[in-house]
């Protein structure tokens, strides 16, 4: 288990992280999420006691990680795939790190063989490419058999069948008891993993909680298309729905399909289509997240600002109980 309290670190006048706290549990693919610059390097690099915290704490099965002496045994981290030595071949590499932490020599062939890089031990590390790289990494996280294991965008590099292995090997870790935390950008990766979320942005905590409680953040609509848009339009805000239209398609919050078919039976309205639709994680992150982005373009922000319009309009048709 992690278990992060009130974590905050500084650069000068510069805030990377602020008073973050949250809990990583085992048995459970933990992905963590934010816009760049958010600070999730600098948390992770606070969790291996790679950097001191200004404010807080970090507690890894109750213990500080500096306070432990042969590290590898207890976590298993990958954060930067490129951080290893070119001139060694991938068996010395991993051999140094088995010795510094009194392993045995033997699981090195193990590790090397579960992450599919056997004929390339020999090969000197400057010759592997990026995606080799990344299995040497994840070798190197799961060398001392820890039963904890951190991941900064593991999946870089990788081709999609690297990608499914990655996928398979986060689950299996986490269905033997183990706690496996993931830093990602990919959103659609964290859909197929993950158990929980972790969000943060500009060093603040967002969201932790479910996948499934934070994806239902985004909402779920209904799209219909009828001939009798206006009318129904007008009957579905009072009964409280929030509506949306364009031309003979409405777009429904607040209203199961179902009552929404119903309503229209009842009122002899033929409906071309009814169909209800899931907000995805991507769609969540990217509304809980927009105020917390560090780089924005111009762009971004006249989106955010139609947006804005749209949604004024939506709610001054909502209150009206009429299409626009």
């Amino acid at each position: 288990m992690i278990e992060v309290n009130e974590l905050t670190k500084r650069y000068g006048s510069t805030t990377a992280v602020h008073r973050l706290s949250f809990t990583v549990r085992p048995g459970r693919v933990t992905g963590f999420l934010g816009p760049n610059g958010s600070g999730k390097s600098t948390t992770l690099r606070m969790v291996l006691g790679l950097h001191t915290p200004t404010a807080g704490s970090v507690l890894i099965d109750g213990r500080p990680f500096r306070d432990r002496s042969r590290g590898l045994r207890q976590v298993g981290a990958l954060l930067d795939a490129s951080e290893v030595h070119g001139g060694r071949s991938g068996r010395a590499h991993l051999t140094a790190l088995a010795r510094s932490n009194r392993i045995p020599r033997s699981r090195v062939a193990e590790v090397l063989a579960e992450v599919g890089l056997t004929e390339a031990a020999g090969r000197r590390i400057g010759g592997y490419s990026l995606g080799m790289r990344q299995r040497l990494g994840i070798a190197g996280a799961l060398l001392g058999d820890p039963p904890v294991l951190l991941f900064d965008e593991p999946l870089n590099g990788l081709d999609p069948e690297g990608v499914r292995w990655v996928r398979g090997l986060f689950r299996r870790l986490a269905a033997e008891g183990r706690t496996v935390f993931v830093s990602s950008h990919l959103m659609t990766e964290m859909e197929h993993t993950a158990d929980d979320l972790v969000v943060i942005g500009r060093g603040e905590l967002i969201a932790a909680e479910s996948l499934a409680d934070f994806a239902a953040r985004g909402g779920s609509t209904v799209t219909v298309r009828t001939p009798g848009h206006v009318e129904l339009a007008a009957l579905l805000a009072e009964r409280g729905a929030r509506v949306r239209t364009d031309g003979e398609v409405l777009t429904v919050g607040g209203l199961a399909a179902a009552e929404i078919g119903d309503l229209a039976l009842r009122h002899r309205l033929p409906l071309h289509e009814l169909s209800p639709r899931t907000a995805s994680l991507e769609q969540a992150f990217m509304e809980l997240t927009a105020a917390h982005a560090t780089h924005r373009t111009a762009a971004d922000r006249t989106t955010d600002r139609t947006a804005t319009d749209r949604t004024t309009t939506d709610r001054t048709a909502d209150l009206a109980g009429s299409p626009r």
